[in-house]
């Protein structure tokens, strides 16, 4: 798998040191054994999302190529993804290989999954309400979670912490135009103002709030307006895949010669 499994909380003083440095250095070095041809296409494609069964199917990894089509897009800007590769269309130059391969790394690692291992339990829209059992609007998505840390998707800055009755302890980023809250945290780990980067840790999950029992809740909302998360864990699950498809894609396009014929 490309993400990280997680074996147990790390220890505060040990999280900035170890937590992102060390993931960082571990998916460089996955994906540079995959451009060496060491490593199948085949470990990209195992599914990352742990759904139930009313998740529609279309959250499952699926093997796609590199064509710059099969990214998913976003209404609004997100200041932390720029495309930084020409598409097929464009008159620009092409990139040497080795910087291109380095141009997808840093694009993987431009985003994150909120959790270590995803496992979405409740969708956004109109469902049951746990405590009255009435039809009402369910406004993110609810993820299974166990103590686990919770990471920044994307760069960002803290534009709001604290604690209530209904979302409990929780902190809200904001990602361009976008704002995304994880609410229901046992642990707020950051401070309002303070810039972020993908997967670093914000918090951990909880149950306090307006909880039945501990899950991570996401909400999220574009200039102002109530939004699907599932929209952003897409739009990452699809920069993935295509970075994940370049990189296999330029190990196995042949070399060529300065007269264009293949190398034998």
């Amino acid at each position: 798998m490309l993400f990280l499994l997680y074996f147990g909380r790390k220890r505060p003083w040990k999280r900035d040191i170890l937590g992102r440095a060390g993931y960082i250095c571990r998916m460089r070095k996955k994906l540079l054994v995959l451009m060496a041809g060491a490593a199948s296409i085949a470990g990209p494609v195992q599914a990352q999302f742990n759904t139930v069964s009313t998740v529609p199917s279309r959250y499952r990894v699926e093997v796609v190529s590199a064509g710059r089509d099969n990214v998913a897009t976003l209404p609004g800007n997100m200041l932390s993804v720029q495309d930084s590769l020409p598409s097929a269309g464009d008159a620009a130059p092409a990139l040497p290989a080795d910087t291109c391969k380095h141009v997808w790394i840093e694009r993987y690692l431009s985003v994150s999954y909120p959790l270590h291992r995803m496992k979405i339990n409740s969708l956004y829209g109109y469902r049951k309400d746990p405590f009255t059992g009435k039809k009402k609007f369910h406004n993110g998505i609810d993820l299974h979670a166990r103590g686990d840390e919770v990471m920044a998707m994307m760069a960002g800055v803290v534009v709001k912490v604290g604690q209530d009755k209904s979302s409990g302890k929780y902190v809200t980023l904001r990602h361009g135009d976008y704002t995304v809250s994880y609410c229901h945290l046992s642990r707020i780990l950051t401070r309002k103002g303070a810039a972020i980067g993908p997967r670093d840790v914000v918090g951990i999950t909880g149950s306090t709030g307006r909880s039945t029992s501990e899950h991570l809740h996401i909400s999220c909302k574009l200039d102002g307006k109530s939004v699907d998360p599932l929209m952003v864990l897409d739009y990452i699950k699809s920069i993935r895949e295509e970075c994940v498809a370049a990189l296999a894609e330029s190990r196995e396009a042949p070399a060529l010669s300065p007269a264009g014929g293949k190398h034998r």
